[in-house]
């Protein structure tokens, strides 16, 4: 070989690429859309820790689904495993080895399980003595060896809310598996799953992919060329594309019908994944439905058929829908009429349903909840109204006068009537709105139909909360007879358990009174809510082991925490050291989050976390001590920093007092921070632990009085300090 030669193939060597690609769908038959989007997630999740346990690293993992499909993108995937050094420990050198120094069959046999010559083995010393050890050099493998192996175990570790069997071989999926492609490099990866061979070819979508490949599907060659094709072939895989031109549909038709989309984020995501290539109409109807309550018409159009609503400048429903639909044909308004045709009807039964339930007002309903169970071990819907009436009755008293108490007893006494009604039969989300509805077709008061409307106020974590006092009220009210009375009778949340979303209802409560600055004696209210459940004689839950009844204020505290973190920003520490130092007997939430958020604006002072350090070493030496506070004597100083400790609690004192009594707790807490010097030169001058016992007893109350001032805002011995 010449020269030139040589160094032609070097260079060619060198310029070789270092990473590839790999592509893997899975194709199904059509999912439902709620599986798709955690599909991929978990793919995406599963296939991160898959790359970095296999030591192959990569550029970018991206996952895209359709109805039909989940697919699986890496970019910049390494071609050959990371090398790795394993290292396994034996038996002890003493065991391993006899007195000759000789290999035992201890020794032996290590080294036989681990793959390596005897004489490889090496001595190391431990904590427990020295023992053998194992090194093994493991040369990292090709990508597609490795991964021929893997990607069959990723697809199996796939969950879904509800899985299926559709063949002999056992495999659970949420729907059936009709093809494979894994690609890596352009290459096939000969991988099977569920008796599901791998190959190259990908299929278009059911109607629009036919008119331009064979039913066997069209060849892939690499993540551009499949997004290229897929395309080519009736199908839009990148969700996020999908969404864009959905949304540009929907402002596109909705401008030209002169009105406004509803905005409505669940059904967006409902038609991105219902969908491989959007097309959004318009359509109309009957103008005469508008006389329904506008809940009912968007909760139809919603509801049964996916529909989009469309509104005016002043917020009027129009008599129009917008549609999206996974289908293009020359004439589509044979799409549009049909679509018409099929709301056409669902109008007609929710208005009968309106019609009819008019005809019995909600008073004469309550009744009948005597028949209907609310949970089998909380007795029937009627008992639970009940509750809700009494519950109402003590939070208003805690909020308002007499007239608000009466409205909130009214409001409560009808609240669950609308659940027998036709309409929220057939919508159970329209409970509440429509029984507000009804109360004020019955003639019921503005106060009292507002507060029914409001009652499931907040519906989601971060949902709007209720306008009206009555309507926050009966909401709270609601929440703290479900969380008393499922934690009466056992049936608390645990881990990711919660199937009567008893997290989600403390953290309304949390949200409802802070954010409505609500001064209400949490802790009366939920032994009041305790009580009515034991004047209904509803059976506790025989409570096992030390942890004794299921605490409450500790669950609602915990929201608090959660809360404070995800939507203030509130540190750990601080909402700690608060809710520790807060009386269970008095728990006002306003209160103690104005304190926590005080004390958090504090802690990013320089002198803060150095005053805590002072206020910890006397926290602990008293104690330690046990300490009960004795009266400071001032002849027992001997030092000139014990006077002026001593006058500086005193001074302090006063003016703290003053201001936590007004609720100015920054002003309460700079007071204590301008106590660090004295505490400071109480320690630097100060043996606290002095051979008088009447000197050290005099020193430790002293710091006693100290730690019962900063005790009395917080528990500051939560406090972290920076570099602690």
């Amino acid at each position: 070989m010449t020269k030139t030669a040589s160094r032609s193939k070097v260079a060619k060597s060198a310029k070789a690429p270092v990473t590839t690609e790999l592509l893997l769908e899975i194709g199904t038959e059509e999912l439902p859309y709620q599986f798709v989007a955690p599909a991929m997630r978990a793919l995406q999740q599963s296939t991160e820790t898959l790359l970095k346990d296999l030591r192959l690293t990569y550029g970018a993992v991206r996952t895209m689904g359709t109805p039909r499909r989940l697919v699986l993108l890496i970019e910049g995937l390494a071609r050959q495993q990371a090398s790795a050094v394993k290292e396994a420990m034996g038996p002890s050198k003493s065991v391993a080895f006899d007195q000759n120094g000789q290999p035992t069959r201890a020794a032996v046999g290590f080294a036989a399980g681990q793959g390596i010559p005897v004489e490889d083995l090496q001595v190391r010393q431990t904590p427990k003595g020295e023992y053998l050890f194992a090194v093994k050099q493991e040369k990292g493998q090709a990508v597609a060896a490795v991964l021929i192996q893997a990607l069959p175990q990723l697809l199996g570790k796939l969950s879904f809310p509800k899985a299926m069997h559709w063949n002999q071989t056992g495999v659970r999926f949420a729907r059936p598996v009709r093809w494979l492609v894994a690609l890596c490099g352009g290459k096939v990866l000969p991988i099977q799953f569920a008796t599901i061979k791998a190959g190259n070819l990908s299929h278009g979508h059911r109607v629009l992919g036919a008119k331009v490949s064979s039913p066997k599907g069209f060849a892939v060659k690499s993540i551009a060329h499949y997004l290229k094709e897929t395309e080519r072939h009736g199908v839009i895989v990148d969700q996020e594309r999908r969404r864009t031109m959905i949304l540009d549909q929907l402002a596109s038709l909705a401008k030209s019908a002169r009105g406004h989309l509803h905005q409505d984020d669940d059904l967006l995501e409902q038609a991105v994944y219902m969908v491989e290539s959007p097309l959004t109409i318009l359509g109309s109807f009957k103008p005469h439905y508008l006389s329904l309550p506008k809940e009912i018409l968007m909760t139809s159009m919603k509801e049964h058929q996916g529909y989009f609503s469309l509104v005016d400048q002043k917020g009027a429903l129009l008599p129009n829908f917008l549609a999206v639909t996974n289908m293009k044909l020359s004439n589509m308004q044979l799409i549009r009429e049909g679509n018409e045709r099929v709301l056409a009807a669902r109008l007609a039964d929710a208005k009968f349903f309106f019609d009819e339930d008019r005809k019995t007002s909600l008073i004469d309903r309550v009744a009948k909840q005597l028949a209907v169970t609310f949970h089998q071990k909380l007795g029937s819907l009627h008992q639970k109204t009940q509750r809700v009436v009494a519950m109402a009755a003590h939070v208003a008293g805690q909020l308002g006068d007499e007239r608000l108490v009466q409205d909130c007893r009214r409001a409560a006494e009808l609240s669950k009537a609308d659940l027998l009604t036709g309409i929220v039969g057939e919508f159970p989300t329209l409970q509440g709105l429509m029984g507000g509805e009804y109360a004020k077709h019955d003639g019921e008061s503005p106060v009292v139909s507002a507060a029914i409307r409001e009652q499931y106020m907040p519906r989601a974590m971060e949902g709007e909360l209720p306008e009206s006092l009555a309507g926050k009220v009966l909401s709270l009210a609601d929440r703290l007879d479900s969380i008393a009375g499922f934690f009466l009778v056992g049936l608390v949340p645990s881990g990711s358990e919660d199937p009567f979303a008893l997290r989600r209802h403390a953290t309304a409560i949390v949200r409802i009174v802070i954010e409505s600055k609500l001064r209400l004696n949490l802790a009366q209210a939920v032994r009041a809510a305790q009580d009515v459940l034991s004047g209904q004689n509803v059976a506790a839950a025989p409570q096992s082991g030390k942890a004794g009844a299921p605490d409450v204020i500790g669950f609602l505290f915990e929201r608090v925490r959660f809360y404070g973190k995800s939507a203030h920003q509130l540190r750990d520490d601080v909402m700690e050291a608060v809710l520790k130092s807060a009386d269970r007997q008095t728990i006002d939430l306003t209160d103690l989050f104005d304190k926590m958020k005080a004390l958090q604006q504090i802690t990013v002072r320089a002198e803060f976390d150095p005053l805590i350090v002072g206020f910890k070493r006397a926290h602990r030496l008293t104690e330690k001590e046990q300490w009960d506070r004795k009266p400071v004597e001032s002849g027992l100083f001997r030092e000139a920093a014990e006077p002026a400790l001593h006058q500086t609690v005193q001074s302090s004192h006063q003016e703290y007092a003053a201001a936590m009594g007004g609720g100015k707790y920054g002003e309460a807490l700079d007071v204590l921070v301008r106590m660090k010097g004295p505490i400071d030169d109480f320690f630097n001058a100060v043996m606290v632990n002095a051979e008088d016992p009447a000197v050290r007893g005099n020193r430790l109350s002293l710091l006693k009085s100290v730690d019962d001032l900063f005790m009395s805002f917080a528990d500051f011995s939560q406090i972290m300090v920076q570099g602690t």
